[in-house]
């Protein structure tokens, strides 16, 4: 069984065959330039679709796209990057300009339905994936399926607040989980604490010229012993730790998953997260607690949309 799977990205368009077993088959890759406008743009996605589909046959198309989505999986809803897309329905307009049926879904949540058909996520039947990429976002999984709450928005993991005179980030309020997590704010934080340390060899590399700082950066340090990095990566594990407590304590799902490059901090995040969770939740919801990693990688994305196809069209 094949599905045609693409991740509409704010710079790129990258589409594959995916086979349900062997996972992709096949992929190609197109700029997005959705400043030439929505119409357009769709075409290009169509034109995309049908020349794979000519290659290899396939029951539908899953599409993972940024912005909040319809519970029915058809309509995105102020997706950022994508100008003129304040609300489409974009799985009928693909559908379309193709004659295959489509479904759309939000792009964490189409990392877990990913991970969920292809990564970690297929020894649970219930996980929680968080993504710790450029922001912080979601998916939630519930006896194998994708949970979208009442409207279809549920999982915005990354807006949930652990301090409300703490940092801004994207959120409409301070001190969210993604102030603390996403990759820009992580670094803020970073060089917040470095500049006060000026003997450190953070400080020495990135004086100056802190924007250039990135997670993987504390990584490295951390991994040769920095005990600057090591505190600062402990303190966001700590902070993670807290957002897991929360999303527990709601939902009673015991398995986490995270995924995205401020996660490849690996035991240095880790660690201090599972420190906090077993010292802080209420002690009957430890009972069968796991964080672990996601390293389907780039292909995430895409193993992810032709989940969403398999789910809707099989």
């Amino acid at each position: 069984m094949k599905a045609i799977a693409i991740d509409l990205g704010g710079t790129n368009i990258k589409a594959a065959v995916v086979d349900k077993e062997k996972g992709i088959i096949e992929q190609t890759s197109t700029p997005t330039n959705a400043e030439l406008g929505k119409d357009l743009l769709l075409d290009r996605i169509a034109g995309t679709i049908e020349e794979l589909a000519q290659r290899e046959g396939a029951i539908g198309i899953g599409m993972g796209l940024p912005g909040m989505v319809s519970i029915d999986q058809t309509t995105v809803f102020h997706p950022p990057n994508l100008p003129g897309w304040e609300q489409v329905n974009a799985a009928e307009e693909i559908s379309k300009r193709t004659g295959m049926p489509c479904r759309i879904e939000n792009d964490a949540n189409i990392a877990a339905i990913g991970s969920m058909h292809f990564g970690v996520g297929k020894k649970y039947d219930s996980f929680i994936m968080i993504t710790l990429g450029t922001g912080v976002g979601g998916g939630i999984i519930i006896n194998n399926k994708l949970f979208k709450g009442t409207r279809g928005m549920a999982g915005e993991l990354g807006h949930v607040i652990i301090d409300y005179h703490g940092p801004l980030s994207n959120s409409v309020t301070r001190g969210t989980i993604e102030a603390y997590l996403g990759q820009r704010f992580l670094s803020r934080f970073a060089s917040d604490m470095i500049i006060q340390y000026p003997g450190n060899d953070l400080y020495r590399k990135f004086n100056g010229n802190f924007d250039k700082l990135e997670p993987i950066d504390l990584t490295q340090e951390a991994n040769r012993g920095n005990d600057l990095a090591i505190e600062i990566l402990e303190k966001t594990g700590q902070r993670l730790g807290y957002a897991i407590i929360n999303y527990m304590h709601i939902l009673d799902i015991r398995k986490f998953v995270l995924s995205g490059g401020v996660s490849k901090a690996g035991k240095w995040l880790f660690e201090p997260a599972k420190e906090i969770v077993r010292k802080h939740v209420m002690p009957p919801f430890l009972d069968g607690f796991e964080l672990v990693y996601e390293d389907l990688g780039n292909d995430s994305s895409l193993l992810g949309a032709a989940g969403l196809a398999f789910d809707s069209f099989s």
